[in-house]
């Protein structure tokens, strides 16, 4: 049984590193690490409702407020499930993958293992936004947008948060043990991702690229979950993914950008500059390429590439109307993702149905 000194050195509390979870904020590394032990001490308590808290992330009189218990309300938060757009992210090149390793759909497996690796995504997202709010609290409190999350607010407290955590990993593990051995030893080799990928903003500037293998490590166990194997339509899925979130996530990133220069973390949007648009229509053009690369590997028939031609349209537009001065137009085109992912996966079934 793991003591909390156990999870203190495993979530990496007190390493004075910059940490950056799944769609949270980038923050320098907290300036006092003594504080991290004081598991239940709260910062200064903050309700949501406050009108004094001005812009923030988290949402008011949403469905969380309205039809969730009060004391479940701040766990369901920190999760994240009131903003699910990095859920779909995770999601869907596992369910490309299941897509492609299926010549014909639907098929009540693959049904049971579309809902599996639905609730693997929302449970290691959760993880990934916890562990962020834990390491980032002292910060968080401090600016206005994020000042109103569980932790920060002393909604919760550390301590809670660790055990959220602990009974999601189990959950996980749980999901994780129903598939093939292959897929399993490729969800336990996804950790060293998870858990180094926080730290790339410190040493590169792409972190981006990190955040593509981790965030794309489904593309591998949705194909090795149906085969208990690899082959290539998985990799060359894995690869188109690693582009599209170097695009994507450049295109997030330019959100944060003046603060990223100011605190001294890195990122490709201040790699890239004013060269971001060319760079990232050339990430999009890779990931087009990588997906059909990948369909015809599988074996499926032209019609699939109705699906990725409007896909590719998608990102066109995406590109096309981006304003990488305007941080909201940066959220919505990087939200706009979701329906990208939606057209490959109708296309990829289109092609596995017709012979």
């Amino acid at each position: 049984m793991l003591g909390l000194g156990s999870l203190q050195r495993a979530f990496g509390i007190g390493a004075g590193s910059l940490i950056r979870g799944y769609r949270g904020r980038r923050v320098p590394a907290l300036r006092n690490m003594g504080a991290m032990c004081e598991f239940d001490k709260p910062t200064a308590s903050i309700e949501i409702g406050d009108a004094n808290i001005g812009h923030t992330d988290i949402g008011r009189d949403d469905w969380i407020d309205r039809r969730v218990p009060a004391r479940l309300r701040p766990y369901l938060r920190l999760a994240r499930l009131d903003r699910p757009i990095g859920t779909w992210l995770l999601l869907f090149p596992c369910w490309w993958s299941l897509a492609l390793a299926y010549p014909r759909w639907p098929d009540l497996h693959e049904l049971a293992l579309f809902g599996m690796f639905a609730v693997g995504a929302v449970v290691m997202r959760a993880v990934g936004c916890a562990v962020n709010d834990i390491l980032d609290r002292d910060l968080d409190a401090q600016v206005e947008r994020t000042r109103g999350r569980p932790i920060p607010s002393g909604a919760i407290t550390v301590r809670q948060a660790l055990v959220f955590i602990v009974g999601l990993l189990l959950l996980g593990l749980i999901v994780l043990l129903q598939l093939p051995w292959m897929a399993i030893g490729l969800g336990v080799a996804s950790l060293l991702l998870v858990f180094t990928y926080p730290l790339m903003k410190r040493i590169t500037w792409w972190p981006q690229a990190f955040l593509g293998l981790t965030f794309n490590w489904g593309a591998l166990m949705g194909w090795a979950a149906v085969t208990n194997d690899l082959a290539m339509p998985s990799l060359w899925l894995y690869l188109a993914g690693i582009a599209w979130t170097l695009g994507y996530d450049t295109i997030y990133a330019h959100q944060d950008k003046e603060d990223d220069a100011r605190i001294g973390v890195k990122s490709t949007a201040l790699r890239l500059g004013r060269n971001s648009r060319p760079w990232i229509a050339g990430f999009y053009v890779v990931t087009i390429i990588g997906l059909g690369l990948a369909q015809a590997a599988a074996g499926l028939n032209p019609l699939c590439f109705i699906g990725l031609g409007l896909a590719a349209v998608q990102l066109i537009w995406q590109l096309w109307s981006w304003n990488p001065d305007d941080p909201g137009d940066c959220l919505l085109r990087f939200k706009s993702n979701r329906w990208f992912g939606w057209l490959v996966l109708a296309g990829i079934m289109i092609g596995g149905q017709s012979p």
